[in-house]
């Protein structure tokens, strides 16, 4: 039974390693050098249209929407929670840039949800 457990864990550490290298962390402060813009986030395929079959985390930035390098949909939460991204579109304040057509952030916070007026 041991074994087992060993080969199942070797068997999925080239997938850990390779997950850790594609998505660098982002900073936990913004670059006071450089603008923080207030973005749309949300997950690419269930709120912004974007394609494709997994749930990923996309910002909308000018009526542009973008997959995000720097930072994973689950890093901010539950994505299908009742306030996750795949329910719903958040606000973010975000620094980075667009390469390739994709939003490679080096700054991504969440903010908090604005309460709904009644």
């Amino acid at each position: 039974m041991k074994r087992f457990l060993l080969l199942g864990l070797l068997a999925l550490a080239p997938a850990a390693a390779a997950l850790a290298q594609t998505a660098p962390a982002t900073a936990a402060a913004p670059d006071k050098a450089k603008p923080v813009q207030v973005v749309e986030a949300a997950c690419g395929q269930c709120r912004l249209g974007l394609p494709g079959r997994a749930c990923d985390l996309a910002v909308r930035i000018e009526g542009n929407a973008y997959f995000v390098d720097g930072t994973h949909i689950d890093s901010h939460g539950d994505a299908h929670a009742k306030d996750g991204f795949c329910q719903q579109i958040r606000q973010a304040e975000v620094q980075g840039q667009v390469v390739n057509d994709r939003f490679v952030a080096t700054y991504f916070r969440l903010l908090p949800e604005t309460p709904k007026p009644r």
